[in-house]
């Protein structure tokens, strides 16, 4: 199955950068024996003054970037909060299920339209703070390690 983060902002070269990028590196490895691939890919963000413009025109954007079929997770503070074992859980059902694509979406400064909203299959949140992108998106990334280490017995994710 592969694993796209899809975040709205393009992330600078620095320490945050390269954090997630570790992170990325280890999930890529991990997910080689369980049939998984991870990768992100960066959209820049909609320059409209009104920010219900913004958020109605990045949608339509992320929505245009979904291969057919995708499953489709909105990270969002009004999502659930599942514990790491059940994330890993649900991720190995998908695969097992036969999902071919999973799509994580990270919104821009404002958040998720309304469109990624009802069409999402998932709302995700990290709790019910407001968090910086680059922050969701690492936190992400290393919930997905973490997820990989799970279905393969990696000693990595401590109960």
């Amino acid at each position: 199955m592969r694993i796209l983060i899809a975040a709205v902002g393009r992330l600078k070269a620095g320490p945050d950068r390269a954090l997630i990028e570790r992170y990325i590196d280890r999930a890529s490895q991990a997910g080689r024996s369980l049939g998984l691939t991870l990768s992100v890919r960066e959209f820049v963000e909609s320059r409209s003054q009104r920010a219900d413009e913004r958020m109605a025109q990045e949608a339509a954007t992320l929505l245009g970037a979904l291969p057919d079929g995708a499953i489709l997770v909105a990270l969002d503070e009004r999502g659930e909060t599942p514990s790491s074992a059940a994330f890993a859980k649900r991720l190995g059902d998908w695969r097992d299920q036969g999902a071919r694509d999973l799509v994580f979406a990270i919104g821009g400064p404002d958040g998720h339209g309304d469109a990624i909203r009802k069409r999402a299959d998932l709302k995700l949140a990290f709790g019910a703070m407001t968090w910086p992108h680059q922050i969701v998106r690492l936190l992400l990334a290393e919930q997905i390690y973490r997820s990989m280490t799970i279905l393969s017995g990696h000693p990595y994710h401590r109960e």
